[in-house]
């Protein structure tokens, strides 16, 4: 097993964001082929549609109702040779993490799921799991460092033990590395690292995670200190002035992060580049800051600049962005290819087995699966751990937009993935 950067008590340790208000919609072929509950499978979808983190799920009903419209959806899944109507569940997470157990254990007791599919932030994705663990559902999530949804999960994360029922893809720490200091590689800086990691687990996990990446790659780390949400930041900004800092890192929330980025202009802190996590993901994202977001850096797992395609219909990324903004009238975001892979990953599955209604043996493909889709090649039998599957970012930076929106994310560093076309010119976030 490789061994994670992360301590592994000091792991992100969030619950969920949870999920009360469902929307169900059976997706039978038409004609009225399908009649009976044993003749359907059931999909449960579980995401932060409101609350806290609702910008991480704004595109989750257009993927949806994408989704069901493609052919194995909409005519059904055969498996062991029998068709399947399939119906899809949905659950919003409201931003708590006991309503994200409540509902799942809601899918698995009154929706009788054959499935359950999870995404965005631990808050929301750790408790799914836990719960479909516990109860033997095969579960697959997604947009949570796997570090953070594996290791916490753990009675012992200092010996883990791989789980049976429960699968993830998305980005670890490594890849967080390996996307931002090749960008710091190019922009002249004295190497002083400025760190704004809070108090929660979130920040506690990333505090012990990034020094030893930093000290192999020759930088200094100056820690900010752990705060608490919604405090001042003047002496944290003080201590990055003093140090002379001339790279920025955070994982805060987004008000926290605002406040603060804010307060450093006033204040002359102007790291030469920037380069944060959980904030500034998404289009909403930058409008509160408004040009206070030129430049800044950050990762992207997915857009419409991947060359990847559905496995369910053969859509293109660029062509489900599109499609999102013509449908939406907002811009893309990077949600869209993730929710997307659950419900490809859950076709697969269901596909390989002889009947739906054995969760050991849809639980064991879940593990085992390698395919190429919308969020490319995810091999879940080679990840880090077992039951992971690694994607492979880009480096982005938000500029100003030459279209209909303000700002665009465009790709500036494609180290961890060479077949992403560079789009932009990396620049200083400040000269």
């Amino acid at each position: 097993m490789q061994r994670s950067a992360f301590p592994r008590r000091e792991l992100l340790k969030g619950v969920g964001l949870g999920a009360l208000a469902a929307a169900g919609a059976a997706c039978g072929a038409p004609g009225g082929d399908f009649r009976t509950d044993d003749e359907k499978i059931v999909i449960g979808f579980v995401s932060p549609r409101s609350g806290a983190l609702a910008s991480f799920a704004s595109g989750d009903d257009f993927v949806v109702e994408r989704v069901r419209r493609t052919a194995p959806y909409a005519k059904g899944f055969t498996v062991g040779g029998r068709r399947y109507a399939v119906e899809i569940v949905v659950k919003d997470s409201v931003s708590d993490p006991r309503l994200a157990a409540q509902a799942a254990r809601e899918l698995v007791t009154h929706h009788k799921a054959d499935m359950i599919l999870t995404s965005s932030a631990p808050e929301t994705t750790n408790p799914v799991a836990s719960v479909c663990e516990s109860q033997g559902i095969p579960c697959v999530a997604t947009v949570v460092p796997w570090e953070a949804w594996y290791f916490s999960r753990q009675a012992d994360p200092d010996n883990p033990r791989p789980f049976t029922y429960t699968t993830m893809f998305f980005l670890g720490v490594d890849q967080f590395g390996g996307c931002f200091v090749p960008m710091w590689e190019r922009i002249p800086t004295n190497k002083v690292v400025a760190a704004m990691f809070p108090d929660d687990p979130d920040g506690n996990a990333f505090r012990r995670a990034w020094p030893p990446i930093l000290e192999k790659a020759g930088y200094t780390w100056v820690d900010g200190g752990a705060y608490r949400d919604g405090r001042d930041f003047t002496r944290m900004i003080a201590k990055f002035r003093r140090e002379r800092c001339e790279i920025f890192i955070n994982a805060p929330l987004t008000p926290d992060f605002n406040r603060m980025w804010r307060q450093a202009a006033a204040d002359g802190f102007r790291p030469r580049l920037a380069t944060v996590a959980k904030v500034l993901l998404f289009p909403s994202d930058t409008l509160p800051l408004a040009g206070l977001v030129d430049n800044i850096a950050t990762d992207s797992w997915w857009g419409p600049y991947m060359p990847n395609t559905s496995s369910l219909d053969g859509e293109s990324a660029k062509s489900l962005a599109e499609a999102y903004q013509s449908a939406s009238g907002r811009q893309w975001l990077q949600t869209l290819g993730s929710v997307y892979s659950l419900f490809e990953i859950a076709y697969e599955a269901f596909s390989k087995v002889d009947s739906p209604r054995d969760r050991k043996a849809v639980a064991a493909r879940l593990r085992t699966l390698n395919y190429s889709g919308m969020s490319g090649v995810l091999d879940f039998s080679r990840g880090p751990v077992p039951g992971v599957a690694v994607q492979q970012p880009v480096g982005v930076q938000w500029k100003r937009g030459v279209g209909r929106f303000p700002y665009e994310m465009m790709v500036v560093d494609n180290s961890l993935n060479p077949a992403v076309p560079i789009g932009a010119e990396l620049a200083p976030t400040n000269p």
